[in-house]
């Protein structure tokens, strides 16, 4: 897509609409009612027009090729247009890979269940985090998605490893800021693979980088669906007695905006 298309293509499009499409592009898949809480959720009178009016934006954006919906729904066809899930279409992607000037070029395929599933529970709590910053309960400062949040390091033999959060979250609270490292769980994954990758946490921890630039370092927070995956994690890294129990918390989905609240969002690692 040349400059002059890109030009072309913008000013045929608001400025919300942008926002849709780069919402897109950082949490790879939304459904419509993800979109509407995202950017509908304030100026109609009811639920009810504002998903009305997001559907009428997604269908036009998905006409000029900049939005595609996935062939499967989220909660099947009972859940109407809100449980569409989008990703960016062929066009959108060319457009803002224009815009930014990247040169690397994304594939836009029809993915899996199990990555659709994980991909909208992260992006759930990236919207709960800007829901509470609307309300006032918390200043959000930076939210950063995959694969931004990634972090590499060399292990303790010298080898270059990779820390995948799925969010690396700073918020703000009155004069204090907590830093958050979050993990969507939907409890798909043995509690002995939670433990290894609570390790890659602490030896990330170990080698101080991360400190060094913030003062600090984040509480991993794992998010699980129920208490009763909730406990499973909790036993599991409480048993493995080579692992730092104050790096973790581990809270239900229901509990997730009131952790981020907590003020909790620091460790002090050895």
């Amino acid at each position: 897509m040349s400059p002059s298309d890109t030009a072309s293509l913008l000013l045929r499009l608001s400025d919300r609409d942008v926002a849709v499409l780069e919402s897109l592009s950082s949490h790879r898949l939304l459904t419509t009612a993800q979109v509407r809480r995202l950017h509908f959720a304030d100026g109609h009178a009811t639920v009810g027009a504002a998903s009305g009016a997001t559907m009428r934006v997604l269908s036009r954006l998905e006409s000029h090729g900049l939005l595609a919906r996935l062939t499967r729904r989220i909660g099947g066809v009972r859940a109407g247009s809100s449980g569409i899930v989008w990703q960016l279409g062929s066009t959108g992607e060319r457009l803002l890979r224009t815009m930014h000037g990247l040169p690397k070029r994304r594939r836009y395929v029809e993915p899996s269940p199990v990555f659709t599933a994980h991909t909208l529970a992260v992006a759930e709590l990236a919207i709960r985090l800007q829901e509470l910053a609307s309300r006032g309960a918390i200043e959000l400062l930076t939210v950063e998605t995959e694969p931004s949040c990634w972090r590499s390091f060399l292990g303790p033999h010298g080898t270059r490893e990779w820390l995948k959060p799925d969010l690396s979250v700073v918020t703000g609270i009155g004069d204090f800021e907590d830093h958050w490292f979050v993990e969507a769980d939907l409890a798909t994954e043995h509690p002995p693979v939670i433990v290894r990758k609570a390790h890659v946490y602490q030896r990330y921890a170990a080698t101080g980088a991360h400190q060094a630039r913030h003062g600090l370092f984040p509480a991993v927070a794992w998010v699980v669906p129920d208490s009763a995956r909730q406990r499973a994690v909790q036993a599991a890294l409480a048993a493995d007695p080579g692992l730092q129990p104050e790096l973790f918390r581990v809270a239900t989905t229901d509990e997730f905006s009131g952790l981020i609240c907590s003020g909790h969002g620091e460790v002090e690692p050895p």
